[in-house]
């Protein structure tokens, strides 16, 4: 069951003070009720992606309903946030960084959300802290040239995982996705939409039920 948010819930431009410079962020703020608190991150800068990527703005959307403040934020040299792209190395800083000021904020279990590069990345911060007790991985990229997705370490990450592709997604094919997950720990969920590809491009709807879903079914146990 949803928590309704409060009439009085506000969307907040602000700055994080991160381990580059200042990152750009936004906060949905949620409800003075709220059971959890969220981060969501971003696809791959230097292929547009920033906070305000529909499928970011849609994962935002399936867990704000549930009245969880909900923080995005620009990686390091993307927007106004200062630093360079550190191709995925000082970003899980960003994110660590993310979390550590969710917290400091709110005294909440966190849920961290991530779209393509932005899961990848954000994995490595957040499977490993003890304050995030759910992950959602949408669009996790398994085949990009020139990028190392490695996902090892997930095999000792215990927290309940949902991982969101489209069933044409040209960087996580069904097979070499399934591949991927037999290593993973339980508990762990694939969904598959067809037809959709990397970007839910006509299925974002189907994208935000499926995580409201998960969300429902995850929040019961923590």
């Amino acid at each position: 069951m949803t928590t309704p948010v409060d009439a009085h819930a506000q969307v907040r431009s602000l700055f994080l003070s991160g381990p580059a410079g200042r990152l750009e962020a936004i906060l949905n703020t949620g409800s003075a009720r709220a059971t959890h608190a969220a981060v969501v991150c971003h696809p791959h800068p230097l292929y547009g992606g920033t906070m305000h990527n529909k499928v970011v703005f849609h994962l935002m959307k399936a867990l704000h309903p549930f009245g969880f403040p909900v923080l995005r934020f620009n990686f390091r040299g993307t927007g106004l946030s200062e630093g360079e792209h550190d191709h995925g190395i000082g970003e899980i800083d960003d994110v660590r960084n993310a979390l550590e000021w969710l917290y400091a904020e709110f005294r909440l279990p966190m849920i961290f959300a991530g779209f393509s590069f932005g899961a990848a990345t954000g994995l490595k911060a957040a499977c490993p802290d003890p304050r995030v007790v759910a992950l959602i991985s949408a669009g996790t990229p398994v085949l990009a040239d020139g990028s190392d997705y490695g996902y090892g370490f997930l095999r000792d990450c215990i927290k309940p995982k949902l991982f969101i592709s489209g069933g044409a997604d040209e960087f996580g094919p069904e097979n070499r996705l399934e591949g991927m997950l037999v290593s993973v720990a339980e508990p762990k969920r694939l969904v598959l939409i067809n037809q959709a590809d990397h970007f839910f491009v006509g299925h974002l709807d189907e994208l935000r039920q499926a995580v409201e879903t998960w969300i429902k079914s995850v929040t019961k146990e923590t």
